[in-house]
């Protein structure tokens, strides 16, 4: 699916805001927990940047408004599902509002979403090679990764193993649906880190000139 230019919104716009204005690239990196997605974000920003783009790397729960809000409200996990919706959505709106729309219409690349984005890469990779990075990572489950908090399962890894599953197979639908460049997220990090830079550095090419039609003149 052709993803429309200039950028627009999924559904209604935000008053005031003309996207004709929005001159940056809004680009998106997707994926379950422990895809690894920090640390190719980490990476691809540091190198945007060496190439001359100023870049805003943002990501949930990090909006001034409700930021510390959600990670105060997780040290107890006693909100519900509702509320934590609700929290989240808070955080999203603020961040589209007072950082990604301002990054957009000063030119920057900004690593989020919100918009229709001009790119969108999913970082695919099934559970068990998930679960290996936990292990290997952390150590440990963390409860939310794992979907204590509406108890997928008995213990951390079971939830784990049912919650992200249940991720998986949702970015999959929103794949096929939405037209997600799907990268192997089973590959080495370095591999994984140049397929994205080829991918985005098309996004900075010029767009090719159309091609002239040859008229045939008769003698």
């Amino acid at each position: 699916m052709p993803i429309p230019k200039p950028l627009q919104f999924y559904s209604e716009p935000l008053p005031g805001v003309d996207t004709g204005e929005l001159q940056g690239k809004l680009i998106v990196i997707e994926g379950p927990d422990n895809v690894g997605r920090s640390t190719q974000v980490t990476r691809l920003k540091a190198w945007l940047e060496q190439q001359g783009h100023a870049v805003l790397d943002t990501g949930m729960a990090r909006s001034a408004l409700a930021g510390n809000g959600i990670a105060k409200a997780k040290e107890g996990n006693t909100l519900g599902p509702v509320t934590m919706t609700l929290f989240y959505a808070t955080d999203f709106a603020d961040r589209l509002e007072n950082e990604i729309i301002p990054a957009l219409r000063a030119g920057f690349v900004v690593a989020g979403f919100a918009l229709v984005p001009h790119a969108v890469y999913y970082l695919r990779a099934e559970v068990p090679t998930l679960v290996s990075r936990v292990v290997m990572g952390s150590g440990s489950f963390d409860f939310w990764e794992s979907g204590m908090d509406m108890r997928f399962g008995p213990d951390m890894y079971e939830s784990y193993v049912r919650y992200q599953g249940r991720v998986i197979r949702a970015l999959d639908k929103m794949a096929t649906k939405y037209d997600f460049t799907t990268i192997d997220a089973a590959k080495p990090a370095d591999l994984i880190y140049r397929e994205l830079q080829r991918h985005i550095s098309s996004l900075f090419l010029p767009p090719k000139p159309p091609k002239r039609r040859s008229v045939a003149k008769k003698a």
